[in-house]
């Protein structure tokens, strides 16, 4: 469940000083070669750097001789300190090429300044030292070295250096972690909608759609209960239907055969609608329950459903949708309180109710007021108001009257035949059935339509006599108004009986019945076949919904001001003192610089000579503006693999006192526990950059933490796919703890600006630039010929001169940078300056130096090889 470490690569670091507290006595010393050769190294090479006091080489000759004792080793040791009489005495075991020997005898490079002096074993040469460390741990960069040193006369060289040290600020670094904790962590929001985000697994299981080889399958069994009461529904409509065609006819008023009875056979669909929800009703309460029983299958069976076995809709399905769908949210960078959200939104609306809460929808859908209604006919109008049947009425007997003579009777009979017709409408109305059991009622106009009738042909008559008409204008009259009568009643006798019947909605039980078979097939896809995937997918979802909020929570008590596992608050670090701030300050104080004068000029070869005053070792200062003071206490430590004490001594220094203020004496120095941290300032050939944070430092460092996150919950999920209820109950306070430790690890150590081991593209992440928020520029000049290489100071002080080498073509330099330097400058428009590096640069992937390393070579007689036999015991 942790995420995947990779073995540490990196060299293994053993201190044998006699100023180390770990190695203090005999037991110490074994006990230190030891652990380190219990430290795992990656593949076959074990790699060894091992820093010693130069006079103690030959009586620790033993102890290196066990650091072969598991098989073939490289080793590279850091003599520190003048040697005895001018020479230095190391053991056989020690040689090239599998040895090399790097003999800091000044590790403040010879400035001598007050604060700036380091004395082997105290606080400030372990500072001092602490970057050295940590570039020789890189194993490219100790490859590189030793392979050099296999080239120096006796595999023993001093060291000159030139480091330039990128970093954070301590605000930045505390701000960009707080940042990204808290986009990682999010807060408690109401799930969105989630809409088309579902992979189709899930999207199948939620909404109320049907696989497509389910579409359009037959549900009812052929002759079984609801497939009968189906049948029944439909002829009972088929029925009405041709009813109403016959009555709406001219048939349907003015003969008497074959009654349709439509009042019966809107009874008889209501009768069989109300069957048909009866028997589904009895399969939604059979089907209810947790998950489909045998013996409920065998109720549906008897109820006329039948339900196929269909193997896609399994469990099996949901697993691999699940974890695809919260690794792609984790991917997208939602907070995990987010993701964990949608998840429970997920887990919601996937577990199924039962079959048993569908009944309502049921109900709603066989609506019993629409059923009533059917049963109980509207009233039938036609002939539209009085007031107009009355005008027409009068209209057509008007000019049936105008025939002079005959006009006096067939005006007064047009209008009786008009409210004949009206009486024959009332009779024939389709709200009656035959035997008067239901009747709705009606109106047809026929009082209106008598009296203006009546008037009309008193009024024509009368017109035809003053008129004078012949007859034939009379009869042709005469026609067209019995014509139009006749015509004007099939009309008003056909609408209103189509009104009748939109208003008793007898159509609407076609949709009705197509309702209730979509509600049982939706009831039986996802409540009985589709239920088992649904209440695992709810359960899962859930699950890993608790495990993101767990993990969410155990990183919300890493966030600065939350509970620390190390117990230590932030606020507690004693204050930065008044020195020089990093990458601003001019150097070291007024009484340093003073002292310190003289080394103003660049250290060169030309210069170097036989006199003590004469040969340049003097002036091997940078002429670049020295970096301020170390990182102020408090911060936290980064723990690197293998470079240990130097680490917690870059993070537990005390800040540098204002220099020109008067250092007290030794013996008024406050005793802590009988450790004195003497002040120091960095040495000169280290140079402090720091940025305040680029664009892309949060996120990345969130992009870290979620691809962590994605590892730690992959092995969790065979434990969802077989018991979802306990895998939301698995620890994960220890893995997430870890990986919050392994980015903020990183974050102190390099600024993030290397990769976790678990990162799936390293090649793609920012470089230097986009990360720290520092140019590339001094880093690219650093690596240019003749620049970095003439001005690294070397670690020795002027009276150690004569025993160097003289001859400059013996020196073998190795320059190192940050593979994140490269990536950040490949963004910049002066990226060409780097194909002009030379060709001995060590591309290092982690790591927050560059610069360049020269190992200068020491006079033959000034190292002597001690065998065995002559050296000591440790």
């Amino acid at each position: 469940m942790t995420p995947e470490h990779r073995i540490p690569a990196h060299a293994v670091c053993l201190d044998l000083r006699s100023s180390a507290p770990a190695t203090a006595g005999q037991d110490g010393l074994h006990g230190a070669v030891a652990d380190a050769l219990d430290e795992p190294q990656a593949g076959e090479e074990r790699r060894f750097l091992v820093i010693d006091d130069a006079p103690g080489l030959i009586t620790h000759q033993l102890l290196y001789e066990e650091l072969y004792s598991y098989g073939p080793a490289q080793v590279i040791c850091l003599a520190v300190g003048p040697g005895e009489e001018r020479t230095l005495r190391r053991p056989l075991t020690l040689r090239p090429p599998a040895a090399g020997v790097l003999w800091l005898l000044d590790v403040s490079g010879g400035t001598g300044a007050r604060g700036n002096g380091r004395s082997p074993g105290t606080h400030g040469a372990d500072e001092a030292l602490r970057p050295l460390v940590e570039l020789l741990v890189v194993p490219a960069v100790f490859d590189a070295v030793l392979r050099a040193l296999g080239d120096v006369v006796h595999g023993v060289a001093v060291p000159a250096v030139r480091i330039l040290e990128h970093d954070l600020t301590d605000d930045a670094r505390t701000r960009s972690w707080r940042q990204a904790l808290e986009s990682l962590v999010g807060q408690e929001v109401p799930a969105p909608a989630l809409g088309d985000a579902l992979p189709v697994e899930l999207a199948l299981l939620l909404g109320d759609s049907v696989p497509r080889n389910l579409q359009g399958r037959a549900w009812l069994l052929p002759g079984g209960r609801a497939e009968a009461r189906h049948r029944e529904c439909g002829a009972a409509l088929r029925d009405s239907v041709e009813g109403y065609e016959h009555v709406r006819s001219w048939a349907g008023l003015f003969t008497t055969a074959g009654e349709a009875d439509l009042p019966g056979r809107l009874e008889r669909l209501s009768t069989a609608l109300a069957g048909y929800q009866e028997t589904i009703a009895g399969a939604l309460s059979d089907g209810g329950g947790v998950r489909l029983a045998p013996e409920q299958r065998s109720r549906l069976v008897e109820r006329g459903i039948d339900l196929p076995e269909i193997p896609e809709v399994s469990r099996s399905s949901v697993g691999p949708g699940l974890r695809g769908f919260t690794e792609r949210l984790i991917a997208e960078r939602l907070p995990l309180r987010s993701v964990a959200a949608r998840l429970a939104a997920l887990s919601d609306r996937s577990a199924p109710a039962g079959s048993a809460a569908r009944l309502a929808r049921l109900d709603e859908i066989c609506d019993r007021d629409y059923l009533r209604h059917l049963t109980s006919p509207v009233p039938f109008t036609a002939g539209g108001s009085g007031r107009i049947a009355a005008v027409v009425a009068f209209l057509l007997a008007f000019a049936a009257g105008l025939w002079p003579g005959p006009g006096w009777v067939l005006g007064p009979a047009a209008g009786l035949v008009g409210a004949a017709l009206a009486v024959l409408m009332l009779r024939r109305r389709p709200s009656r059935s035959p035997d008067g059991r239901l009747d709705g009622g009606g109106s047809t106009g026929a009082a209106p339509r008598l009296f203006g009738g009546l008037a009309g042909g008193v009024a024509g008559a009368g017109t035809g006599q003053f008129l004078g008409l012949v007859s034939w204008a009379g009869a042709a009259a005469l026609v067209l108004s019995l014509v139009l009568l006749v015509l004007l009643a099939l009309r008003h006798w056909s609408a209103a009986v189509d009104a009748w019947w939109s208003r008793m909605d007898a159509e609407f039980a076609a949709q009705l019945v197509r309702d209730v078979d979509q509600l049982l097939i939706e009831t039986a896809v996802h409540d009985w076949l589709f239920a088992d995937a649904r209440y695992h997918c709810s359960d899962g979802a859930r699950a890993v919904s608790l495990l993101l909020r767990g993990l969410a929570d155990t990183a919300e008590r890493h966030t600065p001001g939350g509970s620390r596992p190390s117990g230590t608050r932030r606020e507690e670090a004693p204050a930065p003192g008044p020195g020089p701030r990093p990458g601003h300050g001019p150097g070291p104080g007024p009484a340093a610089s003073a002292e310190a004068e003289p080394v103003a000029e660049a250290w060169s070869w030309d210069s170097w000579g036989d006199s003590a005053a004469g040969d340049g070792w003097l002036d091997a200062a940078p002429a670049a503006d020295l970096m301020g003071a170390p990182d102020p206490a408090g911060r936290f430590a980064a723990p690197v693999d293998s470079v240990g004490s130097f680490e917690r001594t870059r993070t537990d220094g005390t800040a540098e006192p204002p220099a020109d203020e008067e250092q007290p004496d030794d013996e008024e120095q406050p005793d802590d526990g009988g450790i004195r941290f003497e002040p120091v300032t960095d040495p000169v050939w280290l140079e402090r950059e720091r940025g305040d944070g680029g664009p892309a430092l949060v996120d990345t460092l969130v992009s870290d933490l979620m691809e962590g996150v994605t590892r730690i919950v992959t092995p969790c999920w065979g434990a969802v796919e077989r018991d979802p209820s306990s895998a939301g109950r698995m620890p994960l306070d220890r893995p997430m703890g870890e990986l919050l430790d392994e980015v903020h690890a990183r974050l102190q150590r390099d600024g993030a600006a290397s990769p976790p081991p678990f990162a799936p593209h390293p090649e793609r992440r920012p470089g230097a630039a986009q990360l720290l928020g520092v140019s590339a520029d001094r880093v690219a000049w650093l690596l240019g010929p003749g620049s970095a290489g003439e001005q690294a100071v070397p670690l020795c002080g002027a009276e150690h001169r004569r025993m160097l080498s003289k001859d400059p073509v013996a020196v073998r330099q190795v320059r190192f940078v940050p593979e994140a330097m490269r990536r950040g400058a490949e963004q910049d428009e002066n990226h060409d300056s780097w194909r002009g590096a030379a060709e001995d640069v060590v591309w290092t992937a982690t790591g927050r130096h560059a610069g360049v390393l020269r190992l200068v070579p020491l006079r033959a007689e000034t190292v002597r090889t001690v065998r065995g036999e002559e050296g000591g015991t440790p």
